[in-house]
């Protein structure tokens, strides 16, 4: 991994989260909603190339107290296979070991193929036993 690469913790600007988020076929809500969304995460964490573009980010939203909810772990397809999720992840986890409590709730949903990379982290499948299935609905 390049020594180039610099990590912040400050949240993208809603247009180039929401040209991030396009370079991997996700869809968008509009930019105020972006925006909001954005303003009320709990906790960013951005990597950027020496020319200072976004090329890996994560989130964690929740309500601080009982549930966090790990979002938008996104590396750019370019720079995919260097670590950087790994890297991520490893900021996230720091992160959550000094804000939670114990019987926190932590969850995220992981696209298809990439359980395997949230359970070295101590994430669990939800496969029915003995928590139930996970849901979600898309609005």
């Amino acid at each position: 991994m390049s020594a180039q690469l610099s990590t912040t913790f400050l949240a993208p600007e809603a247009e180039e989260f929401i040209a991030f988020r396009a370079t991997i076929g996700w869809s968008n809500p509009d930019i105020q909603t972006v925006q909001h969304s954005i303003k009320h995460s709990l906790f960013w964490v951005c990597i950027r190339d020496q020319s200072q573009h976004l090329i890996a980010t994560a989130r964690v939203i929740g309500d601080n107290a009982m549930y966090y909810y790990i979002q938008d772990v996104i590396v750019h397809p370019e720079h995919q296979g260097q670590g950087l999720g790994n890297r991520l992840m490893e900021h996230i986890e720091n992160y959550l070991a000094h804000q939670c409590q114990p019987g926190a709730t932590i969850g995220l949903l992981a696209a298809q193929g990439k359980e395997a990379f949230y359970q070295k982290f101590g994430y669990s499948l939800r496969n029915g036993q003995p928590l139930g299935l996970a849901l979600c609905k898309f609005v």
